[in-house]
């Protein structure tokens, strides 16, 4: 039975900026079955605003686009995921499922093994 839970997120930095993570890895995943930043933006609970600063972002940190937008008034506005995007999309979840892997390693038993159920109660005083 295990004891301790290891909580892993990954996050891939561009200089100071956060290139991708879990929740920038949603809304791609977001905007790719809504069809546009607002649609996905809105399925994941944020403005438009935020939605387009994360996509913004992202878009400035690989060295393509990863979402491609359609401006106008027309029917073919809204926007997709680049082959880049699918391709970074993909290859983040692949990494993320190779360190949730990592749960069930040798190191983690072991760790888990040197764990308490529960953690003492905190000291009182300082000595």
């Amino acid at each position: 039975m295990r004891i301790g839970q290891l909580k892993i997120k990954a996050q891939i930095y561009c200089g100071d900026e956060l290139a991708m993570g879990p929740g920038k890895a949603d809304l791609l995943e977001a905007i790719d079955r809504e069809g546009s930043i607002s649609g996905g933006g809105r399925a994941m609970g944020m403005s438009y605003r935020r939605s387009w600063l994360l996509v913004d972002s992202m878009n400035r940190c690989w060295t393509e686009k990863l979402v491609e937008t359609v401006a106008g008034g027309g029917q073919a506005r809204g926007a997709s995921l680049t082959a880049m995007g699918r391709a970074v999309l993909t290859a983040y979840r692949t990494l993320e499922a190779n360190l949730a892997a990592s749960a069930d390693a040798v190191p983690m038993a072991e760790l888990d093994a040197m764990l308490r159920a529960e953690p003492l109660p905190p000291v009182r005083e300082a000595p």
